[in-house]
């Protein structure tokens, strides 16, 4: 015999134990083996128990009938057993074998306590042993006495079945809950993968939107220095603003690279590489002056938790990058990153004419607004009454979130 075979036959059977009958596949075939291997058993002790009560004809004709229902105990175990008891009293009551109807009567009840309710249970066992006891009595005292005297079986066998029904349950139920566990764990991986899917979305915003913009506004500078005056040409000045258009490109490839190593985690480690930090800002700040940009900042800050000082990062890139699109040409920008009551306090103001008017929204803001919140912050950025756009952030510098 197969070793993995012979492992796996006990958690067959236990699995056939536990398994609502009602629903157990090809139950209808397995009912009716079952009621011909009962028939077989009923023949079987009618013909060597009780010589003097060897059912005749009719008998045999009431005792064969008895079996046909149980192949439909599963779906109507009631009707199943009401069948049964027709048929067993009168052939009790025609002082046949009384041992040959005992295993069919007993798997009708069984399978009553099984599926059935309690108190139906006990209501439907005591229903028919007074049938059965009020029939014997009319056809043998003795054979009555001897009834109630076994009778103990009888509500042994009820009971057994109200105990099976209640281990079901009772197995279903920690089956039920070990599902919604796991239902509860793929829902949390689908989750956190959402949530990564979506960070590494803002990621690649902030960075392509940024590298994008620089490089177009460094292309419009060599464009419009070669088209100006062709015959002069400020060979110096072109050569500056390719220059910066590679190193744009170079520094914009390196991030990305570090931003698209997070697609290649393994389950060993993160591979998310450093985040970027407020280490990063003077960059940025250079960028967009290479952009035409003026830009003052002021940082009066010290350290921060990684993810506020990316979220930090993040929030000027895009605001310096909306800046250096859509204010106008050579825009005034101030940036100003300090800290106050606990959290670092992010400003970046220019003094453009804003985005076009009727304009198509991007993610910038949407973007801005999903960092804040991932550590706890809080975000204001709109129009200035005296023009220009502002951005305002306070990122929490001792939540669970920041420090995380």
């Amino acid at each position: 015999m197969n070793p993995v075979q012979h492992t796996r036959r006990p958690e067959r059977i236990m699995a056939a134990i536990n398994r609502d009958p009602r629903t157990a596949p090809h139950g209808t075939r397995n009912d009716a083996i079952l009621a011909a291997v009962l028939a077989t058993a009923a023949v079987g002790l009618a013909l060597l128990t009780d010589p003097g009560r060897r059912p005749d004809a009719l008998g045999w004709t009431l005792l064969a009938a008895a079996h046909v229902p149980i192949g439909w105990r599963r779906r109507r175990p009631l009707l199943v057993l009401a069948a049964v008891v027709a048929l067993v009293l009168p052939y009790h009551a025609l002082d046949n074998n009384h041992h040959a109807a005992a295993p069919v009567a007993v798997t009708a009840l069984y399978t009553v306590a099984v599926t059935g309710r309690p108190l139906r249970t006990i209501l439907t066992g005591v229903t028919v042993l007074t049938a059965a006891v009020c029939v014997m009595l009319l056809v043998d005292t003795r054979q009555a006495v001897e009834l109630v005297r076994i009778s103990g079986w009888v509500i042994a066998v009820l009971f057994g079945g109200v105990d099976v029904r209640y281990y079901r349950r009772y197995v279903a139920g920690i089956v039920e809950r070990a599902e919604h566990a796991e239902r509860t764990r793929e829902e949390e991986a689908r989750r956190r993968v959402a949530e990564e899917r979506l960070r590494v979305a803002r990621d690649l915003h902030d960075l392509l939107a940024h590298s994008i913009t620089l490089i177009g506004v460094q292309t419009s500078v060599a464009a419009h220095v070669l088209a100006a005056d062709p015959e002069r040409l400020d060979r110096e000045t072109v050569a500056k603003a390719l220059d910066d258009i590679a190193e744009t490109c170079r520094s914009a490839r390196g991030e990305l690279r570090t931003t698209l190593e997070v697609l290649r985690a393994d389950e060993h480690g993160d591979a998310r590489g450093p985040l970027p930090g407020l280490d990063g800002l003077p960059h940025l700040v250079e960028a967009a002056r290479l952009a035409g940009a003026r830009v003052e900042q002021t940082l009066r800050i010290g350290q921060a938790p990684p993810a506020v000082g990316a979220a930090a990062y993040r929030i000027v890139q895009e605001a310096l990058t909306n800046a250096v699109r859509h204010a106008g040409p050579e825009p005034g920008v101030r940036v100003d990153l300090y800290e106050a009551d606990g959290a670092l306090h992010v400003s970046v103001t220019d003094d453009g004419t804003g985005p076009v008017p009727g304009g198509s929204p991007g993610f910038g803001l949407v973007g801005m607004r999903e960092r804040v919140r991932s550590v706890g912050g809080t975000l204001d950025a709109g129009p200035r009454t005296e023009g220009g756009f502002a951005v305002r952030a306070a990122l929490p510098l001792t939540t669970g979130e920041g420090a995380r």
